[in-house]
This record gives structure tokens, C-alpha cells and sequence, in this order.
């Protein structure tokens, strides 16, 4: 299994970093059947992230041959308030520090990523899986409409706007989309994709080996309609 990590200006460290590392334990667990890369749409470069100007290198390109995991984490800025953001903001404009995290987050519409993510969407062997505001790149792309998926608590109203159905929970499996809600979900998104992909005795072991232990239950749209809220 071959995961690309995609980065984009703004990004929040901790949203690619944590799964990253996850995903990396795996493949030394599982004697390299797991691999993962950082990559951005366009190429090979350095990319400066939301967080204090803290900067990562990608090392190549989305490539969706090689790709079986597109994973997109969000951005990292100021929050706001609903309404705080003037909508000709979003996705206009040169990037900056500091910035409100939905203009971080459209600013991706204007890249190739978005037409990226749809290629990889409608190939049947690929998964893409999101950490916190990723999930709303590709809802405001166009591409969660009617999907289950989850976000950052702040989010989840702006998720259902997109018509997506936006689900309260930890990680939400729904088939070739895998989505994680607030920041540190990436690290139990990484193990599942591990117990998932891989088998649960090699999630077990990173889990152990990074002392962390995966929360709430995965919400996959499967067995009878709750009666309670």
C-alpha cells in the first residue's frame, strides 16, 4: 500500500505529520508493505505550513499511478466566526500567514488539486482519506455531495452546506473515502488504515509502539437506523 500525503500552502503540520509517522511505523512493522511519501500537485518543493511558518519538502507529485492512498490534511489558521470570512476572500488572493482557515482551504480550488482529487475519486482502486479540514477541500470541489463524511467540529455545518452528510464521529469509513475529524484524528486514521489495509496485529504494534490509544467507534453506514438522536 502506497500512501501520498498531499500538502498545500497553509497546511496544518499536525494533520500530515501525525498519520505520516503512523503510516511510516507500519511499513518498518510489516516489512515494507506499507509506504508513504509527501507530495504536493505541483511537484517537488518546499511548503510552508499555517503554523508559524513551519516548513515541510515534498518530495515529488500527486502521482495516481502509484498512489493506492491520497491522504489530505486541513490548514492551519485563524478560526473566525461564522459570517467573520467575506466570501470573495476565499480562494482569492496571494497566500499569507495568519490567514482564516476556510480562505486556506479554498485557495486550493485555484491549484490543480482539486481536478486531481477527482481523478483519483472515480478510480475504483484508489482511497482517499482526510484529516480534519481536508474533508471540506473536497466538499467545496464539489466532490462530497451526498457522501458521509466528518471534519473539524467548527466545520461540520460548512460540510452539510456542500451536501455532504456530515457525520459526528472519530473517523468515518465509507468505502474509498476515509474521513478524520479534529486535528489529532489523523494519528487514529493512520491506524485504521493500517488494521484495514494491512491487518489489525501490524496496527496493534505501532499503536503499542506510539503509546496511543484509538478512540470512538469507526462510523461506517451499516447495520439498522439508530432510534435515538
Amino acid at each position: 500500500m502506497h500512501i501520498q500525503v498531499v500538502l498545500f500552502d497553509g497546511f496544518d503540520p499536525l494533520d500530515a505529520i501525525g498519520p505520516y509517522e503512523v503510516l511510516y511505523a507500519g511499513g518498518s512493522a510489516s516489512d515494507g508493505a506499507v509506504t508513504v511519501e509527501l507530495v504536493t500537485a505541483e511537484g517537488p518543493r518546499e511548503v510552508v505550513s499555517g503554523t508559524g511558518g513551519l516548513t515541510l519538502r515534498a518530495a515529488g507529485a500527486i502521482d495516481l499511478e502509484r498512489a493506492d492512498v491520497l491522504l489530505v490534511p486541513g490548514a492551519s489558521g485563524r478560526v473566525g466566526e461564522p459570517g467573520e470570512v467575506p466570501d470573495e476572500e476565499v480562494g482569492a488572493g496571494e497566500w499569507k500567514q495568519d490567514e482564516f482557515v476556510p480562505v486556506l482551504l479554498g485557495r486550493t480550488l485555484t491549484t490543480e488539486l482539486p481536478a486531481l482529487l477527482k481523478k483519483a475519486m472515480d478510480d475504483p482502486d484508489i482511497t482517499v482519506a482526510t484529516v480534519c479540514g481536508g474533508s471540506l477541500v473536497l466538499a467545496m470541489a464539489g466532490l462530497l455531495e451526498g457522501r458521509p463524511a466528518t471534519t473539524h467540529h467548527l466545520g461540520l455545518d460548512m460540510l452539510d452546506a456542500t451536501g455532504a452528510h456530515a457525520v459526528r464521529a472519530r473517523i468515518v469509513d465509507d468505502g474509498d473515502l476515509i474521513t478524520g475529524a479534529g486535528v489529532t484524528s489523523g494519528l487514529d486514521l493512520g491506524l485504521y488504515l493500517l488494521e484495514r489495509e494491512v491487518g489489525p496485529r501490524v496496527a496493534h504494534a505501532v499503536e503499542e509502539l506510539f503509546s496511543h490509544e484509538r478512540r470512538g467507534t469507526v462510523w461506517r453506514a451499516q447495520g439498522p437506523t439508530p432510534t435515538i438522536p
